[in-house]
C-alpha cells in the first residue's frame, strides 16, 4: 500500500506528559479527591519508574491546568484540587484578545446564551422560578455598594445559566461572565457616581423577567430579556471598539 506524501510525523508524548495524563486521570474521575494530598514524590517516582525532574515536569503540567496545587518546601507537596473554570477562561480571555476581538462581541454572545437559557426555564418553570426570585431578590441592599451590586448582577446571570439545565452552556458562559467581570471592575473605576448605571433599573428588569417566567410567558420573557441585555451593551460598551486586550491586560 502506497504512503501518503504528506508528513506523517508522529509526536511521541514525553513521560511527564503521560504521568500528567495518568493522574489528571485519577482527578477526574474522583480517584483522587479534591483537597487530598498526591503520595509523596519518592511514592510516585517509584511507582512511575521516573526521575524527579519528569515527575515534576508532570507536576508543572498539571499545576498550569489547575488541577493541582504545589507547596514547595520542607513541608511541601502537591494537593489535588477541584478545577473551577478559572484556567479555562484565562485562556479564552487570551484567546480572544490575540484575535482583537471586541469587547461587544463578547456581550453579545452572552445575550444569546442567557437568552436560551431564559427560554429552557419558560418552559419548565416549576421549583427553577422561586430559585431565581431568591437571587434577584437579593440586590436591592446592595443598592450603595456598586462593586457588590455589579457582581450581584453577574451572579444572576450564573443563576440564569445553572437554571438553563445544560451544564456545557452554563460552562462557556461563566468563561464570559470572567471576563464581563472584569470590564465591570474596570468600568466602574473610570466614572463617577452619577456615570454609574442605576441599580435600581437593573433590579426592576431583574424582577419582570421573574414576573414573566412565572406568567408563563416564554415568548415575552425572551424578548424582554434580550431587549435588556442589548441595552446592557449598549450602555457598557457604547459605540466603542474597545477590544479585549484593553480590558484583560
Amino acid at each position: 500500500m502506497p504512503l501518503d506524501a504528506r508528513s506523517t510525523t508522529v509526536r511521541v508524548p514525553k513521560a511527564g506528559e503521560l504521568i500528567a495524563a495518568s493522574l489528571r486521570r485519577q482527578i477526574i474521575t474522583g480517584e483522587l479527591e479534591a483537597g487530598e494530598p498526591l503520595p509523596n514524590e519518592a511514592a510516585l517516582m517509584d511507582h512511575f519508574g521516573v526521575s524527579r525532574p519528569t515527575l515534576r515536569e508532570a507536576f508543572r503540567i498539571l499545576e498550569s491546568e489547575g488541577v493541582i496545587t504545589v507547596l514547595r518546601g520542607a513541608r511541601g507537596g502537591a494537593r489535588v484540587q477541584a478545577p473551577d473554570g478559572s484556567t479555562a477562561a484565562r485562556y479564552t480571555g487570551l484567546l480572544l484578545q490575540y484575535r482583537g476581538v471586541a469587547l461587544a462581541d463578547v456581550y453579545r454572545a452572552r445575550t444569546e446564551l442567557e437568552v436560551a437559557a431564559v427560554g429552557s426555564i419558560a418552559a419548565d418553570p416549576d421549583g427553577r422560578v422561586d430559585r431565581l426570585h431568591e437571587v434577584v431578590e437579593s440586590g436591592e441592599a446592595l443598592f450603595d455598594d456598586p462593586r457588590a451590586f455589579a457582581s450581584y448582577t453577574t451572579e444572576v446571570a450564573r443563576v440564569i445559566m445553572e437554571l438553563g439545565g445544560n451544564e456545557t452552556l452554563a460552562i462557556l458562559a461563566s468563561m464570559l461572565l470572567d471576563i464581563m467581570e472584569a470590564h465591570n471592575a474596570l468600568f466602574l473605576s473610570t466614572r463617577t457616581e452619577a456615570e454609574r448605571p442605576g441599580a435600581a433599573v437593573a433590579l426592576r428588569a431583574n424582577r419582570k423577567l421573574v414576573q414573566l417566567l412565572r406568567s408563563g410567558e416564554p415568548g415575552a420573557a425572551e424578548t424582554f430579556w434580550r431587549r435588556h441585555l442589548d441595552s446592557v451593551e449598549r450602555y457598557m460598551t457604547g459605540d466603542s471598539e474597545t477590544t479585549l486586550i484593553e480590558v484583560l491586560s
